[in-house]
């Protein structure tokens, strides 16, 4: 199966992936590095994530996006509501939604794309799995309640987190604090595929 991992990072939604065929793409170099380190079978591209996405969609049976989330999240909602302080509010990126419209109408495999709960009602109705907004062409489950999202060991930093250990990378501290927060669960990584490909994977989270 070629599975197409978009705005990669280190890998935690990839990480607990059997028996693919993994295309990612990632447009910081140096976070490619490390993907490439705790993935070193699969194809690590640095590319503009949302381009290659255009040109490429047709050559994979499954697609992962994970868009940038900070100018859609609860958060950043938070700041603006205090612009006396110094905030300014920014447009939200379209890119998140031109991906989903895209990939809905013109993709033909299975599809997700992942993102933060937004601070306004989402403009396309998403599956809630897990406090996160998934978009897909299948049923995405939230039964398993023992499973945290992305954010869910972010109060202090870790160089170790969720099975990645960023301790031996040459990285800011700033750049590992940001890749960690940003790394999908494997967990939930393992439980959005499997609800898309059921029987295609040994389940790691009902063996615990």
């Amino acid at each position: 199966m070629k599975v197409l991992n978009l705005y990669a990072g280190i890998g935690g939604n990839r990480k607990l992936w059997k028996d693919v065929e993994v295309t990612a793409i990632e447009n910081n170099p140096q976070i490619a590095k490390v993907y490439q380190k705790f993935f070193p079978n699969d194809k690590v591209i640095i590319a503009d994530v949302h381009q290659y996405l255009l040109e490429h969609f047709e050559e994979f049976d499954f697609v992962w996006s994970s868009p940038p989330c900070p100018s859609h999240s609860r958060i950043n909602n938070l700041k603006f509501q205090q612009i006396d302080k110094g905030f300014k509010p920014k447009f939200p990126s379209m890119k998140l939604y031109e991906e989903i419209i895209f990939l809905k109408h013109w993709f033909k495999g299975k599809f997700v794309v992942e993102n933060v709960i937004s601070y306004y009602e989402p403009l396309i109705e998403p599956y809630i799995s897990n406090n996160h907004y998934f978009w897909s062409n299948f049923f995405i489950s939230n039964e398993k309640k023992d499973i945290r999202g992305i954010r869910s060991e972010n109060i202090f930093y870790k160089e170790k987190r969720n099975g990645f250990n960023l301790s031996d990378f040459n990285l800011p501290k700033r750049l590992k604090e940001k890749v960690l927060n940003n790394c999908v669960k494997p967990e939930l990584g393992l439980h959005v595929f499997e609800c898309a490909f059921k029987g295609k994977q040994t389940s790691l989270i009902e063996a615990k």
